[in-house]
């Protein structure tokens, strides 16, 4: 008689990603569609198109250094507080650019406005300034693509020193991360 093997079919990566999550790729009973889940948009541009030059640096960078526009909805019910990060992963030749660490962010608050600076902890850019940092990748460059996240976590508001790094804030949300979304947005010059 001849042995039975079970039938093993290739995951997709987005469903092998899923499940090493702890959750499905995809929900019963939604027709096929995605879960929901955060989400996180910005007035300032639509996923995956141009982000206006006001929020690139100032001078021969074309913009004048205003941070973006983020709001966030459809958080976590144990969320107490958010960071928002903006980071070029194809800027310094492919090691990624770290433009603006934001957290101790009230979770209810829901967004943050172009250009606001109160109410929350400004961290460590790569530039070392406690700061947003306005895009500006090399001239002729194709556009460079920046993620603005927001990440949820059961830490309060007040919890995180200030000046962390990217770095250093990822590692003091590991095991208080509760979910993140990202936009992505373009700009060359």
């Amino acid at each position: 008689m001849p042995i039975l093997r079970p039938l093993t079919l290739p995951v997709s990566a987005i469903a092998f990603a899923a499940l090493m999550a702890g959750c499905t790729a995809l929900q019963p009973g939604t027709g096929g569609k995605a879960p929901t889940g955060i989400k996180v948009t910005s007035t300032a541009f639509a996923d995956n198109t141009t982000i206006p030059a006001e929020h690139a640096g100032v001078g021969d960078c074309g913009g004048k250094n205003v941070s973006m526009p983020v709001a966030w909805t459809q958080l976590p019910a144990k969320a107490k507080s958010v960071a928002v990060l903006l980071s070029d992963p194809d800027g310094a030749a492919g090691l990624g650019v770290s433009h603006w660490v934001a957290y101790n962010i009230p979770a209810e608050r829901g967004q943050l406005k172009a250009g606001e600076t109160g109410g929350f902890t400004v961290g460590t850019n790569v530039a070392g300034a406690t700061a947003y940092r306005g895009m500006c990748p090399p001239v002729g460059d194709h556009p460079h693509h920046y993620v603005l996240s927001v990440v949820t976590s059961d830490l309060p508001p007040d919890a995180l020193p200030a000046g962390l790094t990217r770095d250093a804030l990822l590692a003091a949300l590991k095991g208080h991360a509760l979910g993140g979304q990202s936009v992505v947005g373009l700009y060359s010059r």
